[in-house]
Parts: structure tokens; sequence; C-alpha cells
């Protein structure tokens, strides 16, 4: 049995062509959606409290101002990873939920999470 280590798929890959630029990768094109300090805690604070509102994120969400939960908010609306829903009310509600599309990237997501606990313990160990 083959051992499956960084040199074995460094092997398996030579007399291919790879061309990495930011405008190819996929895994840049997540990280630009995904990345940033606010929008991973807003995504999955929005799965975890569907449908959230406005202030229950901005009281959840500790350090974020509401200028940036606004902007952060809006930027994943543009990119379609959530929706908005505005009732016609006084005071007026906003709630938020993860859009169908936003739903996909939970097993992600839940990887990321554990890959950050293992993280964790292992920088701790060092």
């Amino acid at each position: 049995m083959k051992n499956n280590t960084n040199i074995d798929n460094q092997e398996d890959k030579i007399g291919k062509n790879f061309v990495f630029d930011e405008n190819s990768c996929p895994v840049t094109a997540t990280m630009k959606v995904l990345g940033g300090k606010w929008k991973p805690i807003l995504i999955n604070a929005i799965y975890l409290t569907a449908p959230a509102r406005f202030g229950e994120l901005k009281r959840s969400v500790k350090g974020i101002t509401q200028s940036m939960l606004t902007q952060q908010l809006r930027e994943l609306e543009d990119d379609g990873l959530i929706s908005r829903k505005i009732y016609a009310e006084i005071p007026p509600r906003v709630e938020y939920t993860l859009t169908e599309f936003g739903l996909t990237l939970s097993p992600i997501m839940q990887a990321m999470a554990k890959w950050g606990e293992e993280y964790r313990i292992n920088k701790q160990k060092a």
C-alpha cells in the first residue's frame, strides 16, 4: 500500500500544468466571498438563529459596528448568500436568512469549524 504523503501527491502530479492566479483559483473565489473578520461569523449566526433580525445580530456579534454590520450584510446579500425580508411595520422589521445557495455553505463552514478546533488544540500543545 502506497503512503499518501505530500511527496507522493507531488509525484502523481508531475507532467500536469497548473496555473494559479486570483482569477482562476476557485479557493480564492470562495475566500473573496467568505473572507474578512465578520462574514463567517455572520453566516454562522444567521444559520443558527434564522430568521435573524438586525438588532439581534448587532447584539450577538461582539465588536461589530452598526455600519460594518450593514456593509457586510449588503455584501452577503449581493453575493446571493443571504436574503433580506422587510416587513411594513412601525418600527420597521428586517429579517435575514440564508438563501438556498447560502445553505450550500453549511458543509464548508462545518469543515472549517472542525479544522479550527483542531488548529486551536494543536496550537495549545505547541
